[in-house]
């Protein structure tokens, strides 16, 4: 009886530890987005402010 006490607790552990897994890569995955969408806004205002720099001189 204790080999399958065992057995359930190392599955039990594993699907935990799956289930952190997922809701870490969702957050990472999540940052990485809004990283990326936030570096393409501030490229393109970068980008408009040289231009309009370059046609106003």
């Amino acid at each position: 009886m204790g080999g399958m006490g065992r057995i359930l607790l190392l599955a039990a552990g594993v699907v935990v530890a799956f289930l952190l897994l997922g809701s870490v890569i969702g957050f990472v995955v999540g940052a990485l987005k809004w990283a990326l969408i936030i570096g393409i806004v501030v490229l393109a205002v970068m980008a408009l402010g040289r231009i309009l720099r370059s046609t106003g001189s």
